[in-house]
């Protein structure tokens, strides 16, 4: 799965993803948080943007209002069926999620948890496969939220994430174009663990499992090498 992740500044998703834009500044965040908005990058008639959406997607049936479960990450496998995603899914409301990297505990033997800093190699920034959607609460004012989609964990990722053995979809830097506009068939085609050569795992200190933390030191390895 995943529920903490680090997000670049507006320029560094601008000259990564090729983006012209006018409008609000994104600083870069250490520790993004569900409930918490964040930058993703959208196709709206045609035309790419960069918004400020929920982290955690709010379906379009629930007006407005979260609900009892998470919806922070989407299965790959069920995102056709699921309630919560199978409506953005099928409108192809597909979404990019920039990242310079993300955090996953690792749960030692005696019962700890361990945070890793996970990074992808070729890619900086990279950006997660999501879904996003639109929900309109009794008085009028609406939700736009997302999710990111996960699948089962590359070699790396099943080491590190070791309970659940999940990971987030990864874009290859190729795909993006195709997540936003293919169809449902070509973009599930996407839909693939990312390669454990081309990432790394960084053991990092547990200021990281207070959202309430938010600085680079967070991100500051442990250990001088990778496990």
């Amino acid at each position: 799965m995943c529920g903490r992740y680090v997000s670049p500044d507006d320029a560094a998703i601008e000259r990564e993803f090729a983006l012209t834009r006018e409008g609000g500044h994104f600083a870069a965040r250490y520790n993004v948080a569900p409930t918490q908005n964040a930058p993703v990058l959208r196709r709206i008639d045609g035309v790419v943007r960069l918004d400020a959406l929920r982290f955690g997607l709010v379906p379009f049936f629930a007006h407005g209002q979260p609900g009892r479960y998470s919806t922070i990450n989407a299965r790959a496998e069920s995102i056709e069926s699921s309630a919560s995603y199978r409506g953005p899914w099928r409108r192809a409301q597909r979404c990019i999620v920039p990242a310079l990297g993300f955090y996953e505990w690792h749960l030692n033997e005696d019962g700890s948890k361990q945070p890793y800093y996970l990074r992808v190699l070729d890619q900086s920034p990279f950006g997660f496969a999501g879904l996003w959607d639109r929900s309109v609460a009794p008085d009028g004012v609406a939700i736009e939220s997302f999710t990111i989609i996960t699948l089962e964990a590359n070699a790396l990722l099943a080491e590190v994430h070791n309970v659940k053995a999940r990971m987030p979809a990864i874009l290859a830097r190729a795909d993006r174009d195709a997540w936003l506009g293919a169809s449902p068939d070509q973009a599930r085609a996407l839909l693939r663990a990312y390669p454990a050569p081309l990432m790394s795992a960084t053991a990092v200190g547990t200021r990281v499992n207070s959202p309430r933390n938010d600085d680079p030191g967070l991100i500051e390895p442990l250990e001088p090498r990778d496990p």
